[in-house]
């Protein structure tokens, strides 16, 4: 395997694409007992539309987490959960809007729970009687996030967010488009998007990065399978649908979501030098050591809830902030000032160094978790970029390109709100 290593974070990153095309990176951790493993494809809910084998497929919402419920059944109705836990491992799954992850930790059976979780993955196995069961588990699941304010509120703020791209919708789908899923629409979506080409083994713990490497050959063979090509068929102007949104749920006082709608950042080095740029900009801009954040809070306009940053989606990007708070259109207005101001004035450099410093201490610490290490490798790689390569992107970072950030990104015609009140 390749191997690399970072002196400034102590880390080794070993890293392999197979002969069918799978990725396999391995980040040692001598002296643990924990070992853990995510399986991850590059395919989440907004990945509806693509081509198989010259074919257009037009999938509909929600496939993604229906399949990632669906990879759990085996032929032989064996329990992979109860599997797992007999083996004293703990196993999980989730589905986001760009990615699926399937993941494991242990302290002891480490390669039989690693080939089990190769196994399963690569398994398709969908019968007419458990999809159709899974339906009725999963229209559950929607009924309560329709119920859930948190859940309800930044779905109204997609949809006043974005015109076309498939944000819009839950990734969990609807009641209305999880029944035309069927056993042929997973199969479909598992032959495009669960091809190795598609996907990332990533280990971390005290392993023989050689071993994995041999079980993963192994397991899943040497033949590349042609994976699905994605089409991305929305075209997103940089206005909004609406600028604000509000409903009614019962809560114990009004809730509110704020986004400034960004460009995509891409992939490779430019895109993760963008995201890192927005960081600090929330930071300076919403950060609880903010000035705007000691003003709001002594106002009474915001509390401990509050909070914000940035977030980048396959197609998508958007600076956001959220809380409770009895007048969020002053929040707002009391944002795009702030904004304003600092476009305006720049950041004084010692705010800025510290704002720095804070932000690197917080990937550095974020790296003693491995469920956080193993997620954002994962993640990373399929924005073409080398996580552990973080440090060097921060100190190339300008005070300058916060301030053309906010300039460009923070103002009225991006912004939409989305609030909810209290049923009376």
């Amino acid at each position: 395997m390749n191997k690399q290593y970072y002196p400034e974070l102590d880390e080794t990153l070993f890293t392999r694409r197979l002969e069918n095309g799978l990725t396999v990176c391995v980040v040692p951790r001598k002296g643990f007992s924990k070992k853990m493993a995510y399986f991850v494809t590059d395919y989440g809910s907004i990945h509806t539309d693509f081509v198989l084998e010259g074919k257009v497929y037009h999938a509909p919402a929600g496939v993604a987490h229906y399949l990632e419920h669906k990879m759990f059944d085996l032929p032989g109705n064996r329990d992979v959960s109860a599997e797992f836990a007999g083996m004293g491992a703990m196993t999980n799954a989730f589905t986001s809007y760009d990615m699926t992850a399937y993941y494991f930790s242990c302290t002891e059976n480490f390669e039989n729970c690693l080939k089990l979780l190769l196994e399963f993955v690569s398994t398709p196995y969908f019968t007419e009687e458990s999809v159709e069961k899974e339906r009725g588990i999963i229209d559950q699941e929607i009924g309560m996030n329709l119920d859930s304010p948190d859940s309800m509120i930044f779905d109204n703020l997609m949809e006043a967010l974005y015109h076309q791209h498939p944000i819009r919708v839950p990734i969990l789908g609807t009641r209305e488009s999880i029944r035309e899923i069927t056993p042929e629409v997973l199969h479909a979506c598992h032959r495009a998007f669960y091809a190795p080409s598609n996907m990332l083994l990533c280990v971390i713990g005290d392993v023989d990065p050689d071993a994995v490497l041999s079980t993963a050959r192994n397991q899943l063979g040497t033949e590349e399978k042609p994976a699905g090509v994605k089409m991305r068929p929305w075209q997103e102007p940089m206005t909004c649908v609406k600028p604000e949104v509000s409903d009614n749920m019962e809560v114990a006082m009004p809730m509110f979501d704020l986004a400034f709608k960004c460009e995509p950042v891409g992939t490779g080095t430019s895109a993760i030098r963008t995201e890192m740029v927005a960081d600090l900009a929330a930071e300076a801009l919403f950060g609880e050591s903010s000035e705007l954040y000691l003003k709001l809070y002594e106002e009474g306009l915001i509390d401990s809830s509050f909070g914000g940053g940035f977030e980048t989606i396959d197609g998508c990007a958007m600076l956001m902030c959220s809380g409770d708070s009895e007048n969020a259109p002053a929040v707002r207005e009391a944002i795009l000032a702030q904004a304003a101001k600092i476009a305006a004035e720049g950041i004084p450099e010692d705010r800025f160094l510290r704002m720095k410093r804070s932000a690197l201490g917080r990937r550095i610490r974020g790296l003693d978790s491995f469920d956080s290490t193993c997620f954002r490798v994962c993640a990373y790689h399929f924005s073409d970029f080398d996580y552990f390569r973080f440090p060097e992107v921060y100190r190339s970072i300008e005070a300058t390109e916060i301030c053309g950030f906010l300039n460009r990104v923070v103002n009225r015609e991006r912004c939409s709100l989305s609030i909810i009140n209290p049923i009376e």
